[in-house]
C-alpha cells in the first residue's frame, strides 16, 4: 500500500524527469545544429580549419562534462554575466553532444568508398551536390545508429546538471531524500526513471545496427 509520500516523491521525480527529457533534446537537437557547420568545416580542403575543429572535438572530448558545467554556470559569472542554471545546461550539453556527434558523423563518412566521390566528380557534380545526393543518404544509415547509441549517453550527461542547481532527475532525487530521510526508495525510483529513458533507446540502437549489418552483407 502506497503512502501519501510515495505518491509526492512519484509525482515530484515525473515532474523532474520532465525536465530531464527537455535537457536531453536541447542538447541533442542543440548539438545536431552545431555539428552540421563543424562537419563541413572538417570536409572542407582548408587545414586550419580541421586543425580548428579537431581542437574543438579535442577539448570537448578531453575535459570532464562535469568541469565543463562549471565553466559554463561559474566561469561565465566571473565575467559579470549572469546566466541561469538551464541557460549554462543546454550551452555545455549542447557543445559536449556536438563533440561526439561529429566524431560519429566524420567518421560515417569516411566510412564510404573514396570511389564514390570520384564517380560523382566524374559526372559533374559539384562537392556540395555529391555531399547531399550521394553521400549524406548513405552515411545517414551508417551513422544511424550509433547516434541513436549516443542519445543514451545525453540522457544520462543531463544527471550532471545538478551540480550547478538545475533541477532534474537527479537533482530531485537529492533534494526529496533531504526530505523524506528514504535515500534508497527514492533513488531505486530515481534509476528506473534513467532506466525507462535509456532503455528503450540502447534497444532501439542495436536493433538498427542488426538492420544495416544485414542490409550491409546482402
Amino acid at each position: 500500500m502506497m503512502t501519501f509520500t510515495d505518491w509526492d516523491i512519484v509525482r515530484n521525480l515525473l515532474l523532474a524527469g520532465r525536465w530531464t527529457i527537455l535537457l536531453s533534446l536541447v542538447a541533442f537537437f542543440g548539438g545536431t545544429l552545431t555539428t552540421l557547420p563543424l562537419l563541413l568545416m572538417r570536409l572542407s580542403r582548408f587545414r586550419c580549419l580541421h586543425l580548428l575543429v579537431r581542437a574543438y572535438c579535442g577539448l570537448f572530448q578531453g575535459t570532464p562534462l562535469l568541469m565543463q558545467l562549471f565553466l559554463a554556470f561559474f566561469g561565465v559569472a566571473l565575467f559579470g554575466i549572469d546566466v541561469s542554471a538551464w541557460t549554462a545546461a543546454s550551452v555545455a550539453l549542447t557543445l559536449y553532444t556536438s563533440a561526439y556527434l561529429l566524431d560519429i558523423w566524420y567518421g560515417s563518412i569516411r566510412s564510404l568508398p573514396k570511389g564514390q566521390w570520384e564517380a560523382s566528380r566524374c559526372v559533374g557534380l559539384t562537392f556540395t551536390q555529391t555531399l547531399i545526393h550521394v553521400v549524406a543518404p548513405q552515411a545517414f544509415r551508417v551513422a544511424l545508429a550509433p547516434t541513436v547509441g549516443f542519445a543514451v549517453q545525453a540522457i544520462k550527461g543531463t544527471a550532471l546538471a545538478s551540480i550547478i542547481g538545475f533541477v532534474e532527475l537527479t537533482k530531485a532525487g537529492t533534494m526529496l531524500t533531504n526530505v523524506t530521510f528514504e535515500p534508497f526508495k527514492v533513488f531505486a525510483l530515481v534509476a528506473l526513471g534513467y532506466f525507462i529513458l535509456c532503455y528503450p533507446l540502447s534497444r532501439y540502437s542495436l536493433y538498427l545496427e542488426k538492420k544495416f549489418d544485414a542490409s550491409h552483407h546482402h
